[in-house]
């Protein structure tokens, strides 16, 4: 276990006192790492030279006939929901669930789109509304059309489009509402926690400074809530700081940029160069039919680019695109496969991930420690805390959390934290346990210290994330400082 805010215990048996360094840290934590399940996404030979996906959909938000609710479905991952909860026995009370997951599906980003391609996108179907209202001053509600005229003679990427990029869909839209429809039957119907009516001292919702989380949690609230999808019935969400949000994140950690550069994307080490020399071929030809500049680092040093162009069109319908010469399904699903296979040395295969995930989401855990902490004190009433993010958020988490399994965190991806209670023996104190579920299947993490998270005994999980971490993130401080 990890000493959060302490030397090594080897020091702290002689009794010395010396204070913790970064070095410290990052070779305990490193000392932590477990490698993840064998799976065809961490197997660079199965990833260059199959066909097809393995199974994994990328095509639809609603899975084929014949395929089990739980599959990976990058457009609309599985999440909690009422045919597959399985209920806890009657001895365990749940007293608080956080859940996080990405946003749903959405246009590119303006990053991602090709530079001689007009985007094939309709969003005449979705309003997306940027107002303010002052006390006691009446206001509008208004939404943004984007606007091109011929006078301007600056172009840029998505010209004659009316969408923003990026910007949640109308199916997007629907995904985001079934999904808190979803959360709501399982949370309310079936287990009675959550309130009849929201309640902002029971209930929090969390986004992040990207509009596409505020567009989520609009939809997925009135998903659980119907009778806020009223104009007149405002809602509060929270937001952090642009510059210190840990959600997203966006706060500052120069070690985890230096980190992520040497053994990741933009870096020359030997496990991360093999794949993108592999690929060269692909990469031309797509180059060629894209139009885009193959000396562009953004598209030529990983496959993220191609991977959200690619994807985004197909989760939305959209034939692929031809320049002279066609984009073939073959080419898209090995695109899709490597896709996979980067996220899945990034954030678990490489012994560098699990520090990285605790840098750069080191300040989240420690917020969902809080929470969790003032649950079941008692110091606060707030018992579900839903917070929507980013596949860079969800990455990071199940860095630090060691999933045993790691892949893309598609459209939807969520995992919930559920805190349980249980009666001691005569006049013991209550039992605390967790439960963790990912796409609504219990999770299973290579560590040890969280290993199967069903019932859990919750000062395991606590202290495993506390370790790693420190109290109130002090050990992320020490790091980020550190470089």
């Amino acid at each position: 276990m990890l000493l959060s805010r302490q030397a090594p215990a080897f020091v702290l048996a002689l009794g010395l006192s010396v204070s913790v360094t970064a070095k410290n840290l990052t070779d305990e934590i490193n000392a932590q790492w477990r490698k993840p399940a064998k799976f065809w996404d961490t197997d660079l030979d199965a990833t260059i030279n199959a066909k097809g996906t393995y199974n994994f959909i990328f095509n639809s938000s609603t899975l084929p006939k014949g395929i089990k609710y739980g599959s990976y479905d990058y457009c609309n991952m599985p999440h909690v929901r009422k045919p597959e909860y399985r209920i806890p026995s009657k001895e365990y009370k749940l007293e608080y669930v956080e859940i996080i997951h990405r946003h749903h599906k959405r246009t590119p980003y303006a990053s991602n789109l090709w530079p001689e391609e007009k985007p094939p996108y309709d969003c005449s179907n979705t309003e997306l509304f940027t107002y303010g209202e002052g006390k006691g001053v009446p206001s509008v509600p208004l939404y943004w059309t984007p606007l091109w005229t011929s006078e301007n003679p600056f172009t840029t990427v998505g010209e004659g489009s009316n969408c923003q990029f990026p910007q949640l869909t109308q199916g997007g839209f629907q995904d985001s509402w079934q999904h808190g429809n979803d959360l709501f039957g399982v949370y309310h119907d079936l287990l009675h926690f959550l309130p009849n009516q929201p309640n902002g001292k029971q209930m929090k919702f969390r986004v992040t400074n990207n509009v596409i989380t505020s567009q989520v949690a609009s939809a997925l609230i009135a998903g659980m809530y119907p009778a806020l999808a009223r104009k007149d019935i405002p809602l509060s969400v929270f937001i952090e700081n642009s510059a210190i949000d840990s959600l997203e994140p966006t706060y500052s950690c120069n070690a985890a940029n230096t980190l992520s550069s040497a053994y990741g994307v933009g870096s020359t080490d030997p496990a991360w160069t093999p794949h993108l020399n592999a690929s060269q071929d692909l990469r031309e030809a797509l180059n060629k039919i894209s139009g885009v500049d193959p000396t562009d680092s953004g598209w030529s040093q990983s496959w993220d680019h191609y991977f959200d162009n690619l994807s985004s069109r197909q989760c939305h319908g959209i034939p692929l695109p031809c320049n002279g010469t066609c984009v073939t399904q073959d080419q898209v699903n090995e695109v899709y496969r490597l896709g996979m296979y980067e996220y899945a040395y990034l954030y678990r295969v490489a012994p560098e991930s699990l520090l990285y995930g605790v840098e750069e989401y080191g300040v989240w855990i420690a917020e969902f420690l809080g929470n969790v902490r003032a649950a079941t004190s008692g110091t606060s009433t707030v018992k579900y805390t839903h917070n929507v993010a980013h596949d860079g958020s969800m990455s990071r988490l199940l860095a630090a959390l060691q999933t045993e399994v790691m892949f893309w965190p598609g459209m939807g991806c969520e995992l919930s934290f559920e805190i349980y209670s249980k009666q001691g023996f005569g006049y013991e104190k209550k039992e605390w346990y967790a439960r963790i579920l990912f796409g609504g299947q219990v999770f299973k993490s290579s560590t040890p210290e969280i290993g199967v998270a069903d019932m859990i005994p919750l000062d395991k999980l606590t202290g495993y994330l506390n370790g790693l971490v420190g109290n109130k993130a002090a050990n992320v401080v020490t790091l980020c400082n550190s470089s």
